[in-house]
């Protein structure tokens, strides 16, 4: 039997990019994808949700899993819900074909001062370790060394963005922002060399969305470079075009939505 593909989005169920990419692989693919959200809704309202704006679509493609980014008991019990599901539709090999890794927050700070203690934790929670705890969580159904029949490698994408360049930054401030999206950076790197030294056949690379059109990024849309504000399905679209396309000598580095490389 050949090998069965499926997609990961993480948050990928109730907002913003993250349900623009579920939508978008559900739109231009056959894959079974596999989205998380945190919330008490039923997986039929989620469903409705996601399915809205779409037409003629397979619902059963898609598989809902509850996870919390501050818990890692959460994404544990999420990572055991995917396998038991595999398992229970006799899906044969599975392997992660695209992972999208999507949990991001910002507290803009413009100086030291502004800096506090409790937005500065729950920053890395969300943008640094609840994407470690995905890795060790999630990683092992990326395709080993032994899935040679593959036509392309898996790739593990985790969203970071521009501003965590520590050679672009000319403006300063965003300190907690900044900060944790440099060590994200390290964290796409550090995991891809993993993934080398184990002869996974997967990539590891981080990507910047460009400023999209989301809760997150909505007090700087203004401020935003014309060319470089997206809405979510806009960005989606641009992102999936771009791992689509990505080689493998361009493994382990982080690239923006026109596909051109960011410098760390």
């Amino acid at each position: 039997m050949p090998p069965n593909p499926f997609v990961l989005i993480t948050p990928g169920a109730t907002r913003g990019l993250g349900v623009a990419l579920t939508r978008q692989f559900l739109r231009t693919t056959n894959l079974p994808v596999y989205a998380t959200h945190r919330t008490d809704d039923s997986d039929k309202v989620l469903k409705d949700k996601i399915f809205e704006p779409l037409e003629d679509m397979d619902r059963s493609r898609l598989n809902l899993l509850r996870l919390d980014l501050t818990s890692e008991d959460s994404i544990a019990a999420a990572a055991n819900n995917l396998s038991e599901n595999l398992k229970k539709n006799n899906i044969s090999d599975p392997f992660l074909h695209t992972a999208f890794i999507t949990g991001g927050m910002l507290h803009p700070e413009k100086q030291p001062s502004d800096i506090n203690w409790d937005a500065l934790k729950e920053t890395f929670q969300i943008n640094v370790i609840s994407h470690l705890l995905i890795i060790k969580h999630f990683s092992r159904f990326l395709p080993i060394s032994t899935q040679k029949d593959l036509p392309k490698p898996s790739k593990w994408v985790h969203i970071s963005a521009r501003v965590g360049s520590i050679e672009d930054n000319k403006r300063g401030g965003w300190y907690s922002y900044r900060s944790s999206k440099a060590a994200l950076n390290q964290v796409v790197k550090t995991f891809d060399l993993h993934l080398q030294q184990h002869k996974n056949n997967a990539i590891c690379v981080g990507l910047h969305p460009g400023t999209v059109r989301t809760d997150l990024s909505k007090g700087f849309w203004e401020s935003a470079a014309r060319s470089e504000l997206f809405d979510p399905m806009d960005a989606a679209t641009n992102l999936m075009g771009v791992v689509e396309n990505l080689k493998m000598d361009q493994r382990g580095k982080l690239w923006d939505w026109a596909g051109k490389e960011i410098p760390w």
